[in-house]
């Protein structure tokens, strides 16, 4: 569990705009490098009974068109799947215009994979402008730490035992400011990045301080048939 505040720095965080299928959509875009081959980590992302163990069950018709769900999430439909480098899916939560994410894989000369995670959603201006990119940014932080823990061995009792720990709300607000600072380089003014970063803060981590979130100027789904 050592340093895993520090990976905060290993992820590049981008924000955006594209257009999807259901209209005009923000992006919010994760690349980092995991140290282990691309086939791993395409395993990782694909096989149910891995996805289970770093990230949430997930069942459904599991190939190229078929359907998947989330338990107690978002489900959708296989758009693409290429191993090992290209898997892009819908993205349902509940009433919520379809959106989409696309996970692309690249292997490095050194047996390192770099991991790409894009979101393109439709989201309502105002929840927006409460929330900002950190609302699904933070999330998918959380989930590629725990795809990071799984591929180093760790059990998903660690990650469970490691989320209640002050460790994980440091970890949390850190991933939130980052995600301000992405917001604020795509254009939105200092006070509307820190007003949207303390408001995720405080619905992922309703015990941290404030003076923590002021104080600095959640799929593997494709198998192969």
């Amino acid at each position: 569990m050592n340093d895993i505040v520090s990976q905060i720095k290993d992820t590049h965080r981008e924000v955006g705009n594209r257009h999807i299928p259901t209209g005009e959509s923000h992006t919010v875009l994760l690349r980092r490098r995991y140290g282990a081959p691309i086939e791993d980590v395409w395993n990782a992302c694909t096989d149910p009974d891995r996805i289970n163990r770093w990230f949430l069950p997930v069942s459904g018709d599991l190939h190229l068109g078929g359907t998947y769900q989330l338990k107690g999430n978002a489900g959708g439909e296989i758009l693409r799947c290429e191993p090992p480098h290209l898997l892009k899916v819908t993205w349902v939560l509940g009433d919520n215009p379809a959106s989409e994410v696309e996970v692309r894989l690249s292997a490095g000369a050194d047996g390192h994979t770099m991991f790409e995670l894009e979101h393109a959603a439709v989201v309502d201006p105002t929840f927006w402008d409460q929330y900002g990119p950190g609302a699904v940014g933070v999330g998918w932080d959380l989930a590629m730490l725990g795809l990071s823990m799984h591929l180093h061995g760790q059990s998903p009792e660690d990650l469970a035992a490691w989320q209640e720990t002050p460790e994980a709300t440091e970890w949390i607000v850190q991933s939130s400011r980052a995600w301000g600072a992405a917001h604020e380089a795509a254009g939105a003014t200092a006070s509307q990045a820190a007003a949207a970063r303390e408001n995720t803060t405080h619905f992922y981590a309703p015990k941290a301080s404030t003076n923590a979130t002021t104080n600095e100027s959640q799929s593997g789904i494709c198998q192969v048939k």
